[in-house]
């Protein structure tokens, strides 16, 4: 075993885990183990549980990059205090200067490189591991040589195997991989290129949008979708599953996050504040239609008046005459 794979090994345990136990509840709630829809959503509830894990560590990304963005002024004061200055005493004094307003802050700038830090391994080793299990080789756990050969030879609605890529496709003429492989490479690369424009068009401030490091994120946002256009040629149909259901989650989670926890000062903190604001105008009226109400409900009934009968005196009672 290589050093890499030794670094992966721990890893690649705990996929098999996960990926053998979602095969094995799928099975023992009817479905056949040998069928591709089977290993396809054991592959799904696996990056299900993975990312949901990964959750914590995601808000602790935003809290993060919100620091980041309330001592950018400061920095900046850092930055200039010392431009120009390349001596050893002043580059020194500049490194303190700035750790130590990342320490009284609480924040690093590594943080928001945290959760692409950790599933950068995840990923490899899912990979490590279904491209073992296409050549019918047995995994480093729980992925016994059965459950291997099993997933080689699954195939999807019986007609796509789970182990062949786009290549393989062309090479053995089957079309149906070919056209599954060109669908889900087209809708991972639309899902990751509207992810980062969501960012980009919506949860940037202005600062950050005429600073150096956005134009070059712009120019990211056109070059990594042709990156990942090329590379899901050679991943097989298994691996895309994971890479499809891990790129639907990061959009609909980026979109809540936009939704909900803005970066201040962005366009989509300005939509959110104007809901907010909607929103409180309509529970104030409601609140103002409750109490109109209750105090029409509590205020007293108005008493019925009758017509006072005057008493009459004996010299108008007879001239009235007799009742009849």
């Amino acid at each position: 075993m290589d050093f890499f794979g030794t670094i992966l090994w721990p890893i690649k345990w705990v996929i098999e885990a996960i990926l053998v136990g979602f095969h094995w509840l799928l099975s023992e709630l009817g479905m056949d183990p040998a069928g591709g829809l089977t290993w396809v959503l054991s592959i799904v509830g696996l990056v299900l549980l993975v990312r949901a894990a990964l959750i914590p560590i995601f808000v602790r990304q935003i809290k993060s990059q919100r620091k980041m963005l309330e001592v950018a002024p400061q920095l900046k004061k850092i930055q200039d205090k010392y431009r120009g200055k390349k001596d050893q005493f002043s580059r020194e004094a500049m490194q303190r200067e700035t750790m130590a307003l990342y320490q009284k802050a609480g924040t690093n700038p590594l943080s928001s490189c945290l959760p692409l830090l950790i599933q950068m391994p995840i990923f490899f080793s899912l990979f490590s591991v279904l491209n073992e299990a296409r050549n019918d080789k047995a995994g480093v756990g729980l992925l016994t040589q059965e459950l291997a050969d099993n997933f080689g030879k699954a195939s999807l609605f019986d007609v796509a195997p789970l182990k062949f890529s786009l290549v393989d496709a062309f090479n053995e003429g089957n079309a149906a991989v070919a056209i599954i492989a060109i669908a889900m490479i087209v809708i991972m690369t639309a899902s990751q290129f509207y992810t980062q424009l969501q960012i980009m068009s919506k949860n940037q401030t202005p600062e950050m949008k005429n600073s150096p490091m956005y134009r070059q994120q712009r120019i990211l946002l056109y070059i990594l979708p042709v990156v990942f256009l090329f590379s899901g040629l050679a991943f097989p149909i298994g691996v895309m599953f994971y890479w499809l259901t891990s790129n639907v989650w990061t959009m609909v989670q980026q979109a809540l996050v936009i939704r909900n926890m803005p970066t201040p000062g962005s366009e989509a903190a300005l939509a959110r504040e104007a809901r907010l604001a909607k929103r409180n105008r309509g529970r104030m009226a409601d609140d103002a239609a409750a109490i109109a109400e209750a105090v029409e409900d509590q205020a007293p009934a108005k008493p019925v008046t009758t017509q006072r009968q005057q008493p009459v005196g004996k010299n108008r009672a007879k001239k009235q005459g007799p009742k009849k």
